[in-house]
């Protein structure tokens, strides 16, 4: 009876284990055997824009991948050495993937890892920041993300439609962000075309920015401050001197212009996140070779202003600019 009642269990045991075995790929999620991707984002500082693009990530990749990802953020305060402190723990964590959120992080991602994809936004310019000189626009290795660029030319337009009659141009940046001094040599040549004088100021740190944004005031009708991450966490200071001076400011990006600046052409800081938790998507759910993949740009280009700052200063704005929200 033992013998019987041992082969009818065995019986029931295969039958069993055989059913589980045609069901499992019916009930599999698609996309990498449902596995649970852990992702890491290494933000340089806090600060408006930079805020917007790690949340328009993080927004991507719940849209995309829902449950199956664990994201942990880590912002290092403006330190660069910081940056590379956070990317090597993500590292030895065994991420999937790496979004680096400025050129900072970017660079400490891509010294802790060829391996891991890493994925960039907020970056000016990605041959300048990886310090590739015949840069094509797609990396060859583990990296890629999007751009903050927005047209320079389309910039020095705007400055010359709001300050035609300007004389100096007084270019504010921050030497130690190379993206900066990309953008500041790209469209000082353009404002000398147009018949500008143009002077470059440069601070270290936001130690020095206070003096440096007065001396450039003091020599300039008009000034211009490219998309700049010290410059953005130095804003109320820069603001303080340029307005007292009474001089205006063109700058990168809208939350920027929100706080400093008279006028801007702006892009997007979550639109871009968003694109670069997108292509994480790509990356982690499809496979996509992120050697291969493109830098990707904003889509659209939006001509903003300042209200407050304009009315102060007695800007005349054209109807087609959009004005930003200062509250």
């Amino acid at each position: 009876m033992k013998k019987i009642t041992a082969i009818i269990l065995a019986l029931i045991l295969a039958l069993s284990m055989g059913a589980c075995g045609t069901a499992a790929p019916e009930s599999a999620p698609s996309g990498s055997d449902g596995k649970v991707f852990n992702v890491g984002i290494c933000q340089l500082a806090q600060h408006p824009a930079l805020d917007e693009a790690s949340r328009g990530f993080t927004d991507a990749l719940k849209e995309g991948l829902g449950d199956r990802v664990n994201i942990s953020f880590q912002n290092a305060s403006g330190d660069s050495a910081t940056c590379s402190v956070i990317c090597s723990q993500f590292v030895s964590d065994g991420v999937d993937l790496i979004m680096a959120n400025s050129t900072a992080a970017l660079q400490a991602a891509v010294s802790a890892t060829a391996e891991i994809p890493v994925l960039g936004t907020s970056i000016t310019d990605y041959g300048t920041a990886l310090g590739e000189e015949k840069w094509t626009g797609v990396s060859g290795r583990n990296i890629s993300g999007t751009s903050d660029l927005a047209p320079i030319d389309g910039q020095a337009q705007i400055l010359n439609e709001l300050f035609p009659d300007a004389r100096t141009v007084g270019i504010l940046y921050c030497s130690g962000e190379p993206n900066s001094l990309f953008q500041v040599e790209a469209i000082t040549p353009l404002l000398t075309q147009m018949g500008y004088t143009v002077r470059q100021f440069s601070f270290s740190d936001s130690n020095d920015v206070a003096a440096v944004t007065a001396a450039a005031c003091e020599e300039s009708d008009v000034l211009y401050i490219p998309t700049d991450n010290t410059a953005a966490s130095c804003g109320e200071a820069i603001n303080n001197v340029a307005l007292n001076a009474g001089v205006p400011i063109i700058c990168g990006e809208e939350l920027v212009c929100a706080v400093f600046g008279a006028a801007a052409l702006s892009i997007s800081y979550y639109d871009i996140g968003f694109e670069t938790g997108r292509m994480a998507c790509e990356i982690l759910l499809n496979g996509e070779d992120i050697s291969r993949m493109e830098i990707r740009f904003s889509p659209k280009f939006e001509k903003v202003y300042n209200p407050d700052i304009c009315k102060t200063l007695n800007i005349s704005v054209p109807n087609d600019f959009r004005a930003v929200d200062t509250d």
